[in-house]
């Protein structure tokens, strides 16, 4: 099932890479939080829709109620997905470059394995990889010191 929904994350990708955008833009708002080089390889994808692979296996392993949740955003790889509503917002991109840093780090594979299994057990509020992005998001939002997130991601999870 995993190759499954990265061969589906890829094809998503490939599909949007002429829409995607360069994080490189935030690397004054977010510097000591992600390198330049960080986010020149990172994209966001304006959507109507946040994409997700709604395949009845997903649903079948008690994802259901993760692929009827209405998102602002969702991260594959090294490029997230947002409605236009959040276009402007600086804290879901600072999220979202989080998972990306998540996910580099971890690969696509191991990502995807723990992110489903901590979503089945612990649901989406508790799972771990949700809450080290949404402290992040919160202490950059309080305006805290500068933290370089993609090295805390490769010596924390």
């Amino acid at each position: 099932m995993l190759d499954r929904i990265e061969e589906w994350i890829d094809a998503t990708n490939q599909q949007f890479v002429h829409q995607r955008k360069s994080c490189v833009q935030f690397s004054d708002t977010f510097q000591g939080f992600y390198s330049t080089e960080f986010l020149k390889n990172a994209y966001f994808v304006v959507v109507d829709t946040i994409p997700k692979p709604d395949f009845p296996e997903l649903r079948d392993v008690g994802l259901g109620d993760f692929l009827d949740m209405d998102l602002l955003g969702i991260t594959y790889k090294n490029t997230y997905y947002i409605t236009p509503e959040v276009a402007q917002n600086l804290r879901l991109h600072f999220h979202e470059l989080v998972h990306v840093a998540q996910w580099q780090h971890l690969g696509a594979s191991a990502f995807l394995q723990r992110y489903i299994t901590e979503v089945q057990n612990l649901g989406y509020d508790e799972a771990p990889l949700e809450k080290i992005a949404y402290a992040f998001d919160t202490h950059f939002n309080n305006g805290g010191g500068k933290v370089d997130v993609p090295s805390y991601i490769a010596a924390k999870i």
